[in-house]
């Protein structure tokens, strides 16, 4: 076999399961558009649609995986292409715990639903947030897709945002607990929920940070602002 086969195979290989992670990460999205619209209208359809989505999403996992052993075994990569496959296995486990999170909030809306819990406490506008992890996700995986570092760099720092929306919706969760001790209960299963919501935040934090390993050679994970941004100069 020539070395220019030999490549060109390569590459194929390389290209395929990356394109099979951009479809891992089109359906842990599907997932989030479920939550959203569960959140939105309190809907138990679209709970029902995010679970039977979750064994796909492990499937997915599992199978890319199993290809990024392959190639490994077989190819020996060095270098970029070593770290693509690092990266490739560091962005299919943050999608999973993702799809986790994902089915983890179809769970607790479901059950929040079922629970008779008094529909003034505010699950409706946790709706907007997770509108804003799904979009972080997205901003990650296509920064993935196209190895755009300044891309996301940008998600890393952006992520600051959904600290906030928490950090605001905890608060406006103790004011319902401090006026009515009945909805303590409640009110603190959503927090639960809020939190699964802001942890998909981090998840797009991590896939753009592999993006930058790819691409850099250098693991920007527990860096400073400063430090990534000298990486990228």
């Amino acid at each position: 076999m020539s070395d220019k086969h030999f490549s060109t195979q390569f590459e194929s290989e390389l290209a395929h399961v990356t394109a099979r992670v951009l479809e891992m990460g089109g359906v842990v999205e599907s997932q989030l558009r479920q939550c959203i619209h569960a959140l939105h209208h309190l809907s138990t359809e679209s709970t029902g649609q995010v679970l039977e989505i979750e064994k796909k999403v492990n499937l997915f996992e599992l199978e890319i995986d199993h290809e990024i052993i392959s190639i490994m075994s077989r190819r020996q990569p060095t270098a970029r292409d070593l770290r693509l496959l690092i990266g490739i296995s560091r962005v299919i486990t943050n999608l999973e715990r993702a799809g986790d999170k994902a089915t983890r909030i179809a769970r607790m809306v479901d059950k929040f639903i079922q629970s008779g819990a008094p529909r003034a406490l505010p699950v409706k506008s946790l709706g907007g947030t997770a509108q804003l992890a799904a979009s972080q996700l997205h901003r990650a995986l296509d920064a993935f897709a196209r190895l755009d570092v300044q891309e996301a760099l940008a998600v890393i720092n952006d992520d600051d945002q959904l600290d906030v929306e928490y950090e605001s919706y905890f608060r406006e969760i103790s004011t319902y607990m401090m006026q009515d001790s009945r909805l303590i209960g409640s009110s603190i299963h959503l927090m639960f929920l809020a939190k699964a919501i802001e942890r998909i935040g981090d998840l797009a934090k991590n896939i753009a940070e592999a993006t930058i390993y790819v691409v850099k050679g250098t693991d920007v994970r527990h860096s400073t602002d400063e430090e990534r941004r000298s990486v990228l100069q």
